[in-house]
């Protein structure tokens, strides 16, 4: 038996390695001579950075930026020299990681510090830049990013506000970047640095497919999660709807209905209308890198499983496990899901096109139980399955 194994993190408990060796597990109890292969892959969310740096020659460079509030950090990007190419991971400096539960406050957060990244890749000269978008603790529609690489939003009096989702709806006008200038102070009010930015290609890595404000916008699907009440749900909902008006009227650009626009509190939409970024797909451009469609091609798999901590509505719509279904699809391989919990009507599983989705967890024991033991659990899933098909 052949098995190829593409799964996620099981975020809080194990990472993607650590799930592979326990499916690995679980497949040599029942088939002792499993020919077994792996990808790690990221979606463009967290981890990113580690599936790069696993196929490419690349480079850590680490750069002096801010947080998601403004404090000072340090935070990782991969650089390839020879390509001039820069892979940024956008939680790294704006994610929701760099925070306590408490300090959730996505009115005030930015990404300025992601800016500051990729400010630095393009003084060290590079040509290219790929964001994975994923983890935010943002909404602030990428407008740090855009300050932090020349742009400036007003007000109404004409005074510069900071790219904060506070600021969102009091946004009069946008000054795009003119005459570079190198340098500058570290936080929010920091001086910017300004680059010809037409030059320089972006790509927005993700796999959401939101658009940019609505029901299904940034704010009303991802906003809660990141400290706002419903309240302030509404007023970044209305915020997003303002800033594009602005955009549309001041820069000529409109892509708010753009699929995926809302990734990472509307970053892509604003990589996209400041940037001239292109979207392309997370799980594409990663098991492009993981070289998965080779493996499918020269080898006769039976099975490929995936997985991911909690399987649920967001993973229908556009994350690692639908990219790998799509792949196994093409390639007529089944395709099994493992997970830790299973959030999802069975109704809307029917026409998804998985061979099964197995989920661990012990529904006696408590969460912190299952995510303690979610090695050994998924590895005695794997092992009832397939000893009883």
């Amino acid at each position: 038996m052949k098995f190829l194994l593409i799964p996620d993190k099981f975020k809080g408990s194990l990472d993607a390695e650590e799930v592979i060796r326990a499916i690995s597990d679980g497949l040599y109890g029942v088939f002792p001579d499993a020919e077994i292969h792996s990808a790690l892959v990221s979606d463009g969310g967290d981890g990113f950075l580690g599936a790069v740096s696993k196929k490419l020659d690349v480079a850590e460079i680490s750069v002096n930026t801010v947080d998601p509030l403004g404090r000072a950090l340090q935070a990782l990007y991969l650089f390839n020299r020879s390509t001039r190419t820069a892979y940024i991971e956008l939680a790294k400096a704006s994610g929701l990681e760099l925070l306590k539960d408490g300090e959730r406050d996505v009115m005030h957060t930015s990404t300025y510090g992601t800016g500051l990244q990729i400010r630095d890749a393009l003084e060290k000269g590079a040509t290219r830049i790929y964001l994975g978008l994923g983890g935010s603790a943002t909404n602030d529609a990428g407008m740090g990013i855009a300050k932090a690489l020349g742009y400036r939003f007003l007000d109404p009096s004409g005074n510069e506000l900071a790219p904060v989702g506070d600021n969102l709806g009091k946004i009069a006008a946008i000054e795009k970047p003119g005459v570079v200038k190198i340098g500058g102070k570290v936080g929010f009010q920091g001086d910017t640095v300004r680059f010809d930015t037409d030059k320089i290609q972006f790509f927005a890595v993700n796999d959401v497919d939101n658009p940019l404000y609505g029901p299904q916008g940034a704010a009303y699907v991802y906003a809660e999660q990141k400290g706002a009440n419903p309240q302030e749900v509404e007023l970044l909902d209305a915020g997003l709807r303002h800033l594009d008006r602005i955009v549309t009227g001041g820069l000529g650009k409109n892509a708010a209905n753009t699929p995926g626009a809302g990734a990472a509190g509307g970053t892509a939409y604003g990589l996209q209308v400041f940037l001239n970024a292109e979207f392309l797909p997370g799980v594409t451009f990663v098991l492009q890198l993981a070289q998965v469609e080779q493996l499918l091609t020269e080898k006769n798999f039976d099975f490929i499983i995936t997985g991911e901590g909690k399987f649920d509505q967001q993973t229908l719509h556009g994350k690692l496990i639908k990219g790998v279904r799509d792949v196994g699809m093409c390639h007529g391989v089944p395709v099994i899901v493992i997970c830790g919990m299973l959030d999802v009507d069975p109704k809307s599983l029917r026409n998804f096109g998985l061979e099964e989705v197995l989920e661990i967890r012990d529904t006696s024991k408590s969460l912190p139980y299952n995510m303690q033991h979610a090695a050994r659990l998924i590895q005695e899933s794997i092992y009832r399955y397939f000893n009883n098909h």
